[in-house]
């Protein structure tokens, strides 16, 4: 009997581990793509669409997960699961060029993803986002730089921390939360905007347009809208009226599943791409904590890189929120719990990470740099 050694190889390390072997390395950049498999999710096919791709998927080699009852037509519509290696999936995407049903445009959207799949999400490290709230009621830090020389002393040290990007917040949006009328948000905001130095940008996180447009006025570059545009609908006009502005579009409500958190976000972004709002601007949020129980955070955790199909950085908020449940814990046990899961966020390539605690994640990123 012979004692063969098998070691799994990580999609990841494919390139590297073909060098090792000795592979033809004038050929490496592309037969990398036979190794690197994926599976898509396609909604909402009916039954001629899911059976051509189906067909067509199994002439490349790959394989089409369908609704059994698709190849008899009782059913109008069915999901499908596209499995096969980046290689067989640009094979199927030039065959559907061919195909009725405008199964062409499929084509493309599957070139587009292969496109995606190949980009080397660890090149550039998650930038660091570091809370600033000016509120007396949020659920960690609520009256703590509430005035204004603490909240400009607190900024300067997430400054020197190492924060990429500060997010101010005059309304808190923790649970229960009462809403703050734009005049209280801006009377909160408007002192600390005008004092402020640094060159970092300045997110505000708002949901009112008013607040919105007032504070891009005083020197902000970004707008944190965890109703992803549903509380305030001038809030769209206000950013597509500012195109040097970026907009963090969140999920923040009925959470039913990782399909139907797609569905809305991908909804949204399509609805600032019509009202002239670049791409490049636009950056989803999955919502952490906003209508979601333990269970469902998680979930959303453990397969985030789902989103990035929808082709806009990702940012992630969980800092202290109760998904760690340690409701009696000190902040600084938090803070620890905190890195231990956005350190998972940042090696599948998160793009923000938004934090209270900006040193310990600094250091944490500039460890993984030096490695």
């Amino acid at each position: 009997m012979h004692d063969f050694l098998v070691k799994k190889v990580l999609s990841s390390n494919i390139e590297n581990d073909l060098q090792k072997i000795g592979f033809d390395k004038s050929y490496i950049h592309k037969a990398k793509d036979k190794f690197n498999y994926v599976n898509l999710k396609i909604f909402d096919l009916n039954c001629a669409q899911a059976n051509i791709l189906k067909q067509t998927a199994l002439s490349a080699g790959a394989d089409c997960a369908t609704h059994r009852e698709v190849i008899t037509g009782k059913i109008e519509k069915s999901d499908v699961i596209l499995g096969g290696s980046i290689s067989q999936l640009q094979k199927i995407a030039l065959k559907l060029e061919f195909q009725p049903f405008g199964l062409k445009d499929l084509g493309e959207k599957i070139k587009f993803q292969c496109r995606n799949i190949n980009a080397d999400l660890h090149e550039t490290p998650a930038k660091i986002v570091g809370i600033l709230n000016i509120t007396p009621d949020s659920f960690s830090d609520g009256g703590k730089y509430f005035d204004l020389d603490s909240a400009l002393k607190h900024f300067d040290e997430l400054v020197k921390d190492g924060a990429d990007v500060i997010d101010i917040g005059a309304e808190s949006t923790r649970p229960n939360f009462e809403t703050v009328d734009a005049q209280t948000q801006l009377k909160r905001l408007t002192p600390l905007l005008k004092e402020i130095k640094s060159t970092v940008p300045v997110s505000i996180d708002t949901r009112s347009a008013e607040v919105a447009q007032k504070c891009i006025e005083l020197g902000a570059n970004i707008i944190n809208d965890v109703s992803g545009f549903d509380f305030d609908p001038k809030m769209i006009n206000v950013i597509s009226n500012n195109p040097h502005v970026k907009i963090i579009i969140q999920h923040w409500r009925d959470y039913s599943g990782m399909d139907d958190l797609y569905k809305i976000l991908e909804e949204k972004v399509k609805l600032a791409l019509s009202k002239g709002i670049d791409k490049e601007n636009i950056i989803i949020d999955p919502g952490i904590g906003f209508g979601k129980n333990r269970v469902q955070n998680f979930e959303i955790l453990n397969n985030h890189q789902e989103l990035r199909t929808l082709d806009c950085p990702i940012m992630i908020g969980i800092s202290r929120k109760s998904l760690l449940d340690m409701p009696d814990a000190s902040n600084e046990e938090k803070d620890l719990y905190t890195l231990a899961l956005n350190a998972q966020l940042i090696s599948s390539g998160v793009d923000y990470i938004r934090v209270h605690n900006v040193k310990i994640h600094k250091n944490y990123i500039n460890m993984l740099q030096r490695h």
